[in-house]
């Protein structure tokens, strides 16, 4: 039988996989026309009735108090922040580069909780967030070995630590009291929300596939499914058994998934340097997953150097 702690690895796992796929289905989306505003409007669009029959199944109700509307309208911001501004820098780099920076989130993570409710950094945390970006590094090299874009960076870091605050949020207050699917469906009700206004203001509309490549709204109902519905409710019901900095930890995953189907989908080589990063990740994933376990070991061969009285 699963435990929690295991259950909350596990979902963990799923969320940050599943949110590696953005590039897969978004770049063609681009190809196509389509700006980010308007992939993401669809991407919460059609994410909020998978939700919803998802809630009706399992006989939630969509009742909330009026308490809790301020701040799941503030998640949902939080969330879509975090999203436009992942999906805009794809058009200043490569995604994969994008992705890879967007990891110094479980850094922002600990800092947040350290310092917003002192959460002690332990020896292990550290560990573990040194090796994935070490590994990360290692994955990381540019397409023409120019230097990275300013404006491109800003808009990952400000992606970064939105999903930050998101993360240290939901696992603190009212929203523990919520179930999870209702958390997720008005989090991505209110940053849909987002995307209509910002389509109404900025001139432009909403744009949509051209019909000689009808087959692309597949892509938008896969940006749905995918790294929003399952993502976003992976997450927060691993955030619920295992906390936000084991689960941002965890998002180590995401940079591998873009390994990976650059690889199976586009053919892409596999050098001993990405293996090299595909193995720390592993290897920082394996320390995260062994917990508590890992702990009192490290620190008795910690004790076994004392340091020097001064």
């Amino acid at each position: 039988m699963l435990t929690n702690k295991l259950k909350g690895y596990l979902l963990a796992a799923v969320a940050e996989i599943t949110y590696g796929m953005n590039p897969l289905f978004t770049l063609p989306l681009y190809d196509a026309g389509m700006d980010a505003n308007s992939v993401l409007f669809f991407r919460y669009l059609f994410a909020l009735p998978i939700l919803a029959l998802m809630l009706t199944l399992r006989g939630h109700s969509f009742r909330v108090g009026w308490r809790d509307v301020p701040v799941l309208a503030l998640f949902g911001v939080l969330f879509a922040l975090s999203s436009l501004t992942l999906y805009l820098s794809y058009n200043y780099m490569d995604a994969g580069i994008a992705s890879t920076l967007l990891f110094v989130y479980p850094l922002m993570v600990a800092l947040l909780m350290w310092i917003c409710f002192h959460e002690r950094i332990t020896l292990l945390t550290v560990l573990c967030i040194a090796t994935a970006l070490a590994g990360i590094g290692l994955l990381y090299k540019g397409s023409d070995g120019s230097t990275l874009s300013s404006v491109g960076t800003l808009l990952v870091m400000g992606s970064a630590l939105s999903y930050a605050i998101y993360l240290v949020g939901v696992d603190h207050g009212r929203m523990k009291t919520i179930p999870t699917l209702k958390v997720t469906f008005y989090v991505l009700l209110f940053g849909w929300m987002v995307f209509a206004v910002s389509a109404l203001c900025n001139g432009k509309g909403i744009t949509v596939p051209p019909a000689d490549r009808w087959y692309l709204w597949g892509n938008l109902l896969a940006l749905g499914l995918l790294p929003t519905a399952i993502s976003l409710l992976c997450t927060t019901k691993a955030i619920s058994y295992i906390g936000p900095t084991p689960v941002a930890i965890l998002g180590a995953l995401e940079p591998a998934t873009a390994i990976f189907f650059g690889i199976t989908v586009f053919h892409e080589q596999l050098t001993l340097r990405d293996c090299m990063g595909l193995l720390l990740i592993i290897l920082a994933v394996t320390l995260v997953v062994a917990g508590g376990s890992l702990t009192k070991p490290l620190t008795r061969i910690r004790k076994l150097f004392p340091r020097r009285k001064r």
